[in-house]
């Protein structure tokens, strides 16, 4: 399909010179002499050239209206005034190029060429975006229960919000998708989204992995290097099982989270940064907590929103709807064979424990498809991992009959006091625990700490 070109330009003679150029080049023209009329032809242009001395609206003013109308529009500007200042001010204003009069007619198609160049490159960024935006909009992470709903209305109240959030769960549930979906549903959107992973970063590389480091930091620092947080700038970082961070580590965060600053590794000069952060973690960061190995002021700082995963036993209402939606994804990729389950399927797949969660489902569920001979998964095709700690597990009670967690807890800390004689220190040893915590946990029971 041959681009279209629209020429505003008040001088006939020079509209027809370029229109003949542009037409033998293979491309289509339209032509204006007012910005008025150029506003009308529009619609249906992929580049615009534009003088700047229009009679009526100028050429600054036509540019806003066509950003405004197309923000994809590349425009050109041409003008016998090509002064720094009228070349900045049309860049300012949206033009991607600015070319003086006069100027040879090599010089205006390789202008002409670029822009189409990099409309093409703004359309398939846009097409991306939009694709991402789908693959994390809620219909597209399967959850028809009412827990899930529930995550789902988190996500919609907290994503226009520069609020942290902290999402804990099970591995395999979705947090990453979450964290996503959030990030995409967010006016930070079409920003970089940059996920760090706690637990694959050596603790001796980690500050310099996220926040940086300058030429001479350290041996083989050949040359300066901008860490994940820089590169997150106006964009959203997603720190997954942060429970894992060292704590040298979590103090430079707390100051990010604070104060939006930090420094390169080997530099002095303090950095600004607008991140949106939201954290991860499969572990119990109120234990860790407890124990000394999370920062209590980092830990509040993270927990700003919480949104708790529940694990795929707890939403079983899930498993037709996710089988559903594995089949459709991997029967296509395997030439789109299967096309249904069958109940005894769907019962040996309910029955399972699922330690994994979804992403343990998923794993089922396409290595069921390899394995499966016809067009329906039937139940001797479900290949499941077996869990037997958990089976054996479940038929013993883990509480005293009639007792709840806490009440269990409350009696145990009574006991090992007890045995202590009072003595705390004694005591915390007996529970396996730190003085602190026992403190803690006795606060928290309403006892004398």
């Amino acid at each position: 399909m041959k681009h279209r070109i629209l020429i505003v330009e008040d001088e006939e003679k020079l509209r027809r010179v370029i229109e003949l150029q542009l037409v033998s080049a293979g491309f289509e023209v339209d032509q204006a002499g007012s910005a008025e009329e150029g506003l009308r032809l529009a619609d249906r242009a992929d580049l615009v050239l534009t003088d700047l001395r229009l009679p009526g609206l100028d050429g600054l003013e036509l540019i806003h209206r066509l950003r405004r109308q197309n923000a994809m529009l590349p425009v050109v500007v041409i003008t016998a005034f090509g002064t720094v200042e009228n070349a900045v001010e049309a860049m300012k204003a949206g033009a991607i190029d600015f070319l003086p009069k006069p100027f040879s007619m090599d010089h205006l198609m390789t202008v002409v060429n670029k822009g189409l160049e990099m409309r093409a490159l703004r359309d398939e960024n846009r097409k991306l975006r939009e694709e991402l935006g789908h693959r994390y909009a809620f219909e597209n992470i399967v959850g028809r229960s009412t827990a899930m709903q529930e995550i789902f209305g988190a996500i919609e109240r907290v994503a226009p919000t520069r609020a942290t959030v902290l999402i804990a769960g099970e591995s395999g549930t979705g947090k990453d998708l979450i964290a996503r979906a959030i990030h995409y549903h967010s006016p930070r959107r079409d920003r970089p989204f940059v996920k760090i992973d706690c637990t694959t970063i050596p603790e001796n590389l980690m500050e310099s992995e996220l926040f940086g480091y300058e030429k001479g930091a350290f041996t083989g620092a050949a040359a300066a290097k901008p860490g994940k947080f820089e590169m997150a700038d106006t964009g959203t970082v997603f720190l997954d099982e942060i429970g894992d961070m060292p704590a040298a580590i979590q103090v430079k965060l707390l100051r990010v989270l604070q104060e939006r600053q930090f420094e390169r590794l080997g530099s002095t000069k303090t950095r600004q940064i607008d991140v949106r952060v939201i954290a991860a973690t499969n572990a119990d960061l109120r234990a860790a907590l407890e124990n000394g190995e999370f920062r209590e002021d980092l830990y509040y700082r993270l927990n700003v929103v919480p949104l708790n995963m529940p694990p795929l036993r707890d939403r079983k209402d899930d498993i037709p709807a996710l089988v559903d939606y594995f089949i459709r994804k991997y029967s296509k990729e395997l030439g789109g064979r299967v096309v249904a389950v069958s109940p005894e399927a769907l019962q040996a797949l309910w029955a399972h424990h699922w330690p994994g969660n979804v992403r343990e489902l998923q794993n089922v569920i396409e290595r069921s498809l390899v394995l499966c001979s016809g067009e329906r998964l039937e139940a001797s095709d479900v290949k499941l991992d077996p869990s037997p700690r958990y089976n054996h597990a479940a038929e013993e009670p883990l509480l005293p009959a009639g007792m709840t967690l806490e009440e269990h807890e409350r009696s145990l800390i009574r006991k090992a006091l007890e045995q202590a004689n009072g003595n705390k220190s004694q005591a915390a040893r007996l529970l396996g625990l730190t003085r602190n915590a026992l403190r803690y946990r006795l606060s928290q029971m309403g006892l004398e700490g």
